[in-house]
């Protein structure tokens, strides 16, 4: 409804609803008006929210729609309702604020007192979104001088400055309700204008009422916020927290606001550079205000200053209103300051070379076996064992130095150490000496599980045909390009699997895919936002010019410049905690999500653990992780790139487990887990070992290499 507003108001635009007889009225008004413009926006914001990413639902129709009145501007704007409008108009806050912040901002109430700084904070604190109102006052017009620093125009010139703020304000959102106070405030008027406020800001330039706003917001135990566009000068006095802290953190001693009216702009100097302090001021500041009334009227203010000023005023005002830490005190945000620090960026992108030359096989048969063993791989390439070698055995001993948390129980670890026997194998059946081996498990020991193959005088040919493809046995991270695997292929890797006793489950079709894909980009998210879990991932990676001896190689990681951009982000705990606490960060799987979906085929290599008794769990990974190795091998024989996926979940067995993992996604990595046996098709019976994503892809472009397995620490 027209209400009290009518069409001479100076800085309110009129909101007419026409489903309202009088606004209807009003509106019929204005059609008849000569020289009235209309400009119905309501098609263009429409088609905007329809391009909005998760937008919420307003709740508004086209009878929230308004028929906006700028009677300055003589021009009429129809929008969409508040609740619409705003959420377009804020929408690229997220989520630098969220809508719940923004939501909660919206019920603050902030008074800008002076219009000169005063202008652009309050436009700022508008443009934001972080307050629901805003009381503006100052009793002065605006002056051609004054636009140096006020964002206004020509066309201001001679208008209240509280005036011109507010209008600006009502044409970037007429929703906002503005209050102006032309008169400015004085010892009558402070505790009115305090009123109802959450926050009240300071920016005038008399004394005595900079001393006054403060003694009535300390009375009312409302927070200060000051900004002095020199040096980026903030202070913050939180009278809502210290009600009995003095007014300018005591810097004006005992004096009082009556000795402060009405002095000359050089009476005010003393009392400015007491506030400011003389060694703080700028030479710049300091040496004007020496000329003060001499060659200068009166103290200067960039436009750039000021800019600066709203934007850390804005921050305060955020801090206050969302209830986050802010104490009282004074700090600078000196611009020139920080530009004489100017030094060059860290080049954080990484440029993929050529790996360096193989390493030549050593000349004896006993050290060929422990370099084919140290080929073998690992999660995160840590090579979790030792390796000793005498005259009659050749010892593969589980180092729980390397264990991480997804390795729970070591399971992980004996899988490798599984891997590395196999490979240890089958040099052994390369070279001639092939023997009996056996696994010595006991789960109480400081060696959990360790590997023995005993040199014999065997061979055995299908494990020596192995010997070339374990050496050169690789990791490919690569996009596939999709293809079915022939029956016969598929058929070999199941052979495969079977001769170390274990079995595959795959996975091949497209819809199959997507699920599983959707499944472990989901898990790549849960780690990156467990603060353990993203601790240990990146201390896995080694970049060009680290040690390469260990760890996976980020080279390897095939990473399209848009990935490359990413891991630098995903590296960061604190922007990990953040999406966190959003429940956000689905762009952390996209990584796995499309590789998975570019894959011919996803595999598990499973065994059956029925029979095992506790004391031999680790030996059933062991035995599986043997079958891993040949799965792989007999993969990249067939022209298949080969890459293992590892979700959290992987070697869980209980839900205390998984809580142990990461209490915050336990419900979720458990239904995670749930549905990734389920597509496929793993029986309760039996246990993962492995998940290997196959696909038919360029080559890969560095493997990762290995510690060296010469010295004492290796053979004794």
């Amino acid at each position: 409804m027209v209400g009290e507003a009518d069409l001479g108001v100076e800085y309110r635009p009129l909101i007419l609803n026409p489903g309202d007889p009088e606004d209807e009225r009003a509106l019929a008004g204005l059609r008849g008006t000569p020289h009235i413009e209309t400009n119905d926006l309501r098609g263009l914001l429409a088609a905007e929210f329809d391009r909005l990413n998760d937008p919420p639902d307003t709740g508004e129709t086209a009878d929230d729609d308004r028929w906006i009145y700028y009677p300055w501007r003589r021009s009429v704007l129809v929008l969409p309702g508040p609740r619409t409008f705003r959420t377009i108009r804020l929408d690229r806050n997220r989520n630098k604020l969220t809508r719940a912040e923004q939501e909660r901002l919206a019920t603050l109430t902030v008074g800008v007192l002076g219009q000169s700084v005063g202008h652009a904070i309050a436009y700022t604190l508008a443009q934001e979104g972080v307050c629901g109102a805003l009381r503006l006052a100052d009793f002065d017009e605006l002056e051609l001088s004054n636009l140096n620093r006020v964002p206004a125009t020509l066309f201001d010139i001679a208008v209240n400055k509280a005036i011109v703020t507010a209008r600006r304000i009502a044409e970037l959102d007429p929703y906002l309700p503005v209050e102006v106070r032309g008169a400015g405030v004085d010892a009558d008027s402070a505790d009115e204008f305090l009123d109802g406020l959450g926050v009240v800001v300071e920016e005038c330039d008399s004394l005595d009422i900079k001393l006054l706003i403060r003694e009535a917001a300390r009375r009312r135990r409302l927070p200060l916020i000051m900004e002095t566009s020199d040096r980026g000068l903030l202070d913050v006095e939180r009278f809502d927290l210290e009600p009995e802290r003095r007014p300018f953190h005591g810097l004006l001693g005992e004096t009082a606001a009556e000795q402060l009216r009405g002095l000359s702009t050089r009476d005010k100097a003393p009392y400015v550079v007491g506030l400011l302090g003389a060694r703080d001021l700028s030479a710049r500041m300091a040496g004007s205000l020496v000329e003060v009334g001499e060659t200068l009227n009166s103290w200067p203010q960039l436009g750039g200053d000021v800019a600066l000023g709203a934007a850390s005023v804005a921050t305060a005002v955020r801090r206050i209103g969302l209830g986050r830490p802010l104490r009282s005190g004074r700090t600078r945000l000196d611009m020139e300051q920080a530009l004489d620090g100017l030094a060059d960026p860290e080049i954080d992108i990484e440029i993929c070379d050529a790996d360096g030359e193989p390493e030549p096989l050593p000349a004896a048969t006993t050290d060929r076996i422990l370099a084919c063993a140290q080929r073998a791989p690992s999660g995160g390439n840590i090579q979790p064992w030792s390796l000793r070698a005498s005259d009659d055995e050749i010892r593969i001993r589980l180092d729980t130095r390397y264990t991480t948390a997804m390795d729970i129980g070591y399971r992980g670890s004996a899988v490798a150490l599984g891997a590395a026997l196999y490979n240890a194998r089958v040099a052994a059946a390369a070279h001639n000496v092939l023997g009996p081996y056996e696994f010595l498990e006991d789960s109480h020991a400081d060696i959990p599980l360790a590997a023995i193959l005993r040199p014999g005088t065997g061979t055995d040919p299908v494990l020596a045909a192995d010997y070339t493809y374990t050496m050169s046995r690789e990791t490919n991270r690569r996009l596939g390009y999709g293809g079915q695997i022939p029956a016969a292929v598929i058929d070999g890797l199941s052979t495969a699997a079977a001769a170390e006793g274990a079995r595959i489950r795959m996975v091949s079709d497209s819809a199959g895919l997507r699920k599983t894909a959707a499944v472990l980009a989901e898990s790549d998210r849960i780690r990156y936002l467990t603060p353990r879990l993203h601790q240990e991932m990146f201390a896995e990676m080694r970049h060009p010019g680290d040690d390469l001896a260990d760890g996976i190689d980020t080279r390897s990681l095939e990473l399209a410049p848009d990935e490359r951009v990413a891991l630098q982000i995903g590296r960061r705990a604190d922007v990990m905690a953040q999406l966190h606490s959003w429940s956000a960060g689905a762009a952390l799987g996209d990584y796995a999500r499309d590789r998975v979906r570019s894959s011919s085929a996803v595999v598990a290599v499973t065994f059956d653990d029925r029979a095992a008794a506790e004391s031999v769990v680790l030996t059933g990974y062991a035995r599986a992780g043997a079958a891993v190795q040949r799965v792989w091998i007999h993969a990249q024989r067939s022209g298949l790139a080969v890459q293992p996926m590892s979700p959290v979940f992987l070697f869980s067995r209980t839900r205390t487990e998984l809580d142990a993992l990461s209490a915050a996604y336990a419900d979720r990595l458990s239904t995670l887990q749930g549905r990734f046996l389920d597509i496929l098709d793993v029986p309760e019976n039996e246990s993962v070992a492995l998940v290997l994503r196959l696909s038919y892809a360029a080559a890969a472009s560095v493997r990762s290499r290995r510690r060296p397995v010469t010295g004492g620490d290796i053979r004794g």
